[in-house]
């Protein structure tokens, strides 16, 4: 595959927002790249829409195989799609530090959008690191590209909207759902009450009471669990469980965990894009405006990268940061219609969100002081705290204190816990507390590859550096 030097648009992610990013604007004329670490575009809500063995039919739902369309029109446009490429870097200046087969090289964007996506919020318990212990999200991944279904008794514990779509897709796959395990605090429903009204005229209501539905008549419900634990000798044998008729346990053969999903922020973090704590998602989100635009000249952000709205709503997005570009670098562009008919959409997919986001906020119970945290470096809750006790005061002094967040995953699996278990140890809020200071490379890059670019290049330099 031939990869230019520079191009006028640059991709990051082919997921809903990226998709409809790189298509709008090759098919305004734009020299177009999309990088995704992926094999086949679709990105995780649409993984393998287009390559996935299973038919078309109930197993994963109507919205899942809309995703074909996007991917359709994507692989019609024009635009060049870079499969298995890790971007690693991204400059102020829109270079990208890319890894494709081995091999590092940079590229240049007049116009970069950033479409990482989301990932699943940490959920440490004690003895999540035990085999047969596994994300719901992960779980949905094997489901998709490769049709796997578990054998045994399954337990989904947690909350939030894909752990009900799982339950679901799983039913009709066959799979047996021993229980769901239902986190979800009581108090979430009076809180999500103010804003049911925009809720009811979502195109969420509907499908979220069909779903609920549909799992609650096969699967065995228990709600209000406080407490959660993973045992086993050697592997997943059991889940212990805290709810109203106090301490249970229930065999398992898999168990499958879930708190929501947050957005994938670690690129936008290491380019220098200003962060903030969102309360109502739990979360750090990026700055940027109505299109996208973040204060970084050329780079915006589109989709649940940029706070989480669905898939519906990071492609619309993922339109408007598109159009954004395309009148940078083609004045005079007549993009009204386009620009009206996704503002429109947009409002519509986000009329009823702020009722998720308010039923399915997790509460923070603090970890056991013996369950790890940071499954990279092996570092525990209980290293965590004694570490805010000796002065430490946020994740980046943990590092030093304890190598917490220095793993291959930099941070993604442990960042949000860290900063809420230290927000909590110190009493106060988890803006304060801070987020890990993230710095290239994002992915893991060989020695090889970082001596193979050009001298002087800034990818290099901040690499170097850091």
């Amino acid at each position: 595959m031939t990869i230019r030097d520079a191009y006028d648009a640059a991709v990051v992610g082919a997921g809903p927002a990226g998709l409809a990013a790189a298509t709008l604007c090759a098919r305004a004329g734009l020299a177009t790249v999309l990088f995704d670490e992926q094999p086949a575009a679709g990105g995780q809500i649409y993984r393998a829409a287009g390559t996935t063995p299973l038919r078309a039919g109930t197993i994963l739902g109507d919205d899942y195989w809309r995703g074909r369309r996007l991917v359709a029109d994507f692989a019609a446009s024009g635009a060049q799609h870079v499969p298995g490429a890790a971007v690693w870097s991204l400059s102020r200046e829109r270079e990208i530090g890319v890894s494709l087969g081995g091999a590092a090289r940079l590229v240049r964007a007049a116009r970069v959008i950033l479409a990482t996506g989301a990932i699943e919020r940490p959920f440490p318990i004690p003895g999540w690191t035990l085999p047969g212990v596994m994300t719901a999200g992960a779980a949905q991944i094997l489901l998709k590209s490769a049709a796997l279904v578990p054998a045994g008794r399954t337990v989904l514990a947690g909350s939030g909207p894909l752990l009900w779509l799982l339950a679901r897709q799983y039913l009709e796959a066959g799979a047996e759902i021993a229980a769901i395990l239902d986190t979800t605090p009581r108090a979430n429903r009076r809180r999500a009450l103010a804003h049911a009204p925009a809720f009811l005229a979502s195109p969420y209501f509907a499908k979220g009471l069909a779903l609920l539905r549909a799992v609650r008549r096969r699967v065995r419900v228990i709600g209000g669990v406080a407490a959660l634990a993973a045992e086993g000798s050697g592997r997943l044998e059991a889940v212990r469980y805290a709810a109203a008729r106090g301490e249970q346990r229930l065999p398992a053969d898999l168990l499958l965990l879930h708190q929501g999903v947050v957005p994938n922020v670690n690129l936008a973090m290491a380019a220098g894009i200003a962060h903030r704590w969102d309360e109502s998602q739990l979360c750090f989100v990026p700055e940027r405006d109505a299109a996208g635009a973040t204060a970084l000249d050329g780079i915006a952000i589109a989709g649940d990268g940029g706070g989480i709205g669905g898939a519906e709503a990071a492609a619309e997005e993922g339109r408007l940061a598109a159009i954004a570009a395309i009148r940078a670098l083609r004045p005079g562009a007549d993009l009204g219609a386009e620009e009206i008919a996704a503002r429109r959409s947009l409002a519509r997919w986000r009329r009823g969100r702020r009722f998720l986001d308010a039923l399915f906020r997790p509460a923070f119970v603090p970890p056991a002081d013996e369950t790890i945290v940071c499954r990279c470096e092996a570092v525990t809750a209980g290293e965590i705290a004694a570490a805010v006790d000796q002065g430490c005061t946020g994740p980046n002094q943990l590092k030093a204190f304890t190598r917490c967040g220095m793993g291959p995953c930099q941070g993604r699996l442990c960042g949000l816990t860290v900063t809420q278990l230290i927000a909590a140890r110190r009493g106060v809020s988890p803006a304060e507390a801070g987020h890990y200071r993230l710095r290239p490379p994002v992915k893991p890059l060989t020695l090889g590859e970082l001596a193979g670019l050009p001298a002087g290049n800034a990818a290099m330099k901040a690499v170097a550096r850091d």
